[in-house]
């Protein structure tokens, strides 16, 4: 059992790793499937899968192959022991056949034990891999329980990275007065998210400081943090539940309040559609529902009750040029109460900002009004012209 212990373990925890990548590719596959369908990659899918299994299997006959190899060697030595060092020349026929019979009869319990140390083995490496989740660092948040005053946003030399050596952000400074409103603009991977989820308290800066009303963020607790930022998403999570629900989420305000917001980010159209107005479900992952649709939802969630400070992570990705209009006015609307934080997918979103920080590659390589930054003719006014130069009719986005 000792020996079988040893040498199983390493393979058992590649069995674990081969089973999650199995359940990792049925669940890509499954959720997306119609996007596999239309570009028609379901035979690579079906050759990454059937490429998992086979390891899968592999690791699962390696475990089999030693568990068959010990009970060899075991029945070797034990005729070994009874018969080779026996004083007897000869052994009879009957003494074989009891030895055998006997053997047998042993063989079953230890199968039966071995077996059930196979599953315990599996679970073991499975508690390994809870554990090590279990044991990481928890997030911590701060013991100030006061709710934001003003609102105001001051980074310092603020450095990030998910990974060693891997910066994400290098060195980001920016002040924002309260009720200010801030754009950030650049290329995919140029950091705008990353900083989003700084201001929003799911990591620490390695290097720096940010301060929302002159007190560090890690010293505001997780309470005063949700209730004061706040944050809409490009891709929103929408319950299955009623329109009412996804609204208020569970917060005590009246439905007068939540028709007026409607009306502000105009789902009121689309509310009055439904059989039972507000109250009507909207289906799975608010599958009844369009992405434009869903992010206004997500917009009206926080207008109905406005934190002092407001991230918008491309949330007007979706949206026609209309809605976008009328999600400006409403934009409008909450400054006077609350910090913007914009992550622009649009430059029309971002031309009324009063700083627009341009990042590349993690850092601010231009920072100033739309029109300081179209005279500098710098990075920003490359974008603009690129986007000038793709569409003169559609809305200006940034890239």
């Amino acid at each position: 059992m000792a020996v079988y212990q040893h040498f199983s373990t390493p393979i058992v925890r590649r069995l674990r790793r081969y089973l999650a990548d199995i359940n990792d590719g049925f669940n890509e596959a499954i959720s997306g499937m119609a996007v596999i369908q239309k570009f028609r990659q379901q035979s690579r899918f079906g050759e990454k899968l059937g490429a998992s299994s086979r390891v899968h299997f592999q690791a699962r006959m390696q475990t089999l192959r030693l568990l068959l190899s010990l009970f060899s060697a075991m029945v070797l030595c034990g005729l070994l022991i009874q018969f080779g060092f026996s004083s007897v020349g000869t052994v009879g026929a009957g003494v074989l056949y009891a030895f055998i019979s006997y053997l047998g009869r042993l063989n079953e319990p230890l199968i039966a034990l071995t077996t059930q140390h196979s599953m315990l083995q599996q679970a073991v490496v499975a508690g390994e891999r809870i554990f090590e989740l279990m044991d990481a660092v928890q997030q911590s948040y701060g013991d100030d329980s006061r709710p934001l005053a003003a609102g105001s946003i001051e980074m310092d030399n603020v450095s990030f990275s998910y990974r060693d050596n891997q910066r994400v952000l290098d060195h980001i400074s920016v002040q924002v007065p309260a009720r200010g409103f801030v754009a950030m603009v650049g290329h995919t991977g140029s950091g705008k998210s990353t900083l989003a989820s700084l201001l929003m308290g799911y990591y620490q800066p390695d290097e720096g400081e940010i301060r929302l009303d002159d007190r560090p963020l890690t010293s505001l607790s997780h309470q005063a943090l949700r209730q004061n930022v706040a944050m809409v998403q490009q891709d929103p999570m929408v319950l299955a539940d009623s329109l009412y629900a996804n609204v208020t989420l569970g917060r005590d305000i009246p439905e007068d309040e939540v028709w007026h917001v409607l009306e502000i980010v105009q789902l009121t159209a689309l509310a009055t559609a439904l059989p039972k107005g507000i109250h009507s479900t909207i289906g799975e992952q608010g599958n009844t529902l369009s992405v434009g649709q869903k992010q206004l939802l997500s917009l009206a969630r926080v207008l109905v009750k406005p934190p002092k400070i407001l991230i918008l992570d491309e949330a007007a990705a979706n949206i026609d040029s209309g809605t976008e209009q009328a999600v400006q006015r409403a934009l409008r609307l909450i400054r006077r109460h609350t910090t913007l934080v914009v992550i622009a997918h649009r430059l029309s979103t971002v031309v009324e900002a009063d700083n627009i920080l341009v990042l590349h590659h993690g850092e601010t390589v231009e920072q100033g009004t739309h029109e300081q930054l179209l005279q500098r003719r710098g990075r920003y006014y490359q974008m603009y012209q690129l986007q000038l130069a793709a569409s003169e009719d559609e809305p200006v986005s940034a890239i």
